[in-house]
């Protein structure tokens, strides 16, 4: 069997492939298609200090190279997902991270200090989604917000912490040196792009539209995501997770050359609900006909 795990600081996972927020349930929701516990991790949706019922109006729709979803955040919130999520995750044995999304400075620190008091390995700061009203974006996109948000997070959480970032700024190289100098022990690249969608039909003598605005991602976002991960390897010394349009083993081998330390899978997954599994399984095939001695000296030899 090859040599797949990635060795974070105080976080350690048997492989680099995990999935990403929001589209992987909390827990198991997966185990109908594929053994959960056979990946590096997993990454829960978003979870607010009180449970969210997320937007009215339309809320997903594809595109040609992808979809545009307008969820919300929806959520149980903390407590419940502590008495009902958590158990079932220590139970099944799968190493996971809590996605923690705040309006308020403050619900991010009660929401590490909730996280530490109950042992969670790892969270993720959610500062990037693009289709709430208040918060997340707004912390994501000043760099003095998200220093003041990443450094008190920082105090009360002794766990992996990482930094999602959003690719809508002008520099995603500062964002990331912000995080890193607050104390994120990873980042992770990137949260969906604001994307619009409009849908038409002409019937009698009027349009008929729907319109749907929100966060954009899948293959489409791919050569994006790239981008950001090989200029954030360059300017950050902390590890770097790898998100966006990842469909594929070649996919994966792309982030790692760019400087992606492990990857998340998003997207895809609901098109494709085994795709996980099959990366794990292709990857570790790789590095054995190959003749790689591990996981790193692959990584190593795509840099060069």
């Amino acid at each position: 069997m090859a040599i797949t795990s990635v060795n974070f600081k105080g976080f350690n996972i048997k492989n680099p492939i995990m999935t990403a927020s929001g589209t992987y349930g909390y827990n198991d929701e997966y185990d109908d298609f594929i053994d959960v516990s056979s990946l590096g991790a997993i990454v829960t949706k978003a979870i607010s200090l009180k449970p969210r019922e997320g937007n009215k109006h339309n809320r997903i729709t594809e595109t040609k190279a992808g979809m545009i979803n307008s969820i919300g955040l929806e959520n149980v919130g903390i407590e419940k997902f502590l008495t009902d999520k958590l158990p079932v995750l220590k139970k099944k044995n799968i190493e996971f991270v809590i996605n923690i999304a705040g309006s308020t400075i403050e619900e991010y620190i009660e929401l590490a200090k909730k996280c530490e008091t109950n042992k969670i390995k790892a969270i993720e700061l959610n500062v990037s989604c693009p289709n709430v009203k208040a918060g997340c974006l707004e912390f994501g996109t000043d760099e003095n917000s998200l220093y003041e948000l990443v450094s008190q997070v920082r105090k009360e959480f002794t766990g992996f912490l990482i930094v999602k970032l959003t690719p809508n700024v002008t520099s995603i190289e500062k964002l990331g040196l912000v995080a890193q100098n607050a104390g994120a022990d990873a980042v992770s690249a990137i949260n969906t792009l604001k994307g619009v969608s409009i849908k038409f039909n002409y019937f009698n003598g009027r349009f008929n539209k729907t319109i749907v605005q929100g966060g954009y991602s899948g293959s489409g976002i791919k050569p994006v995501a790239i981008s950001a991960v090989y200029r954030l390897s360059k300017v950050i010394d902390i590890p770097i997770i790898g998100i966006g349009g990842i469909e594929t083993l070649e996919d994966v081998l792309e982030f790692f050359a760019a400087g992606a330390d492990a990857v998340q899978v998003g997207t895809a997954n609901f098109t494709h609900p085994e795709i996980a599994g099959k990366l794990v399984r292709e990857l570790e095939e790789y590095i054995i006909k190959n003749g790689f001695k591990d996981l790193e000296e692959l990584k190593k030899k795509l840099r060069k």
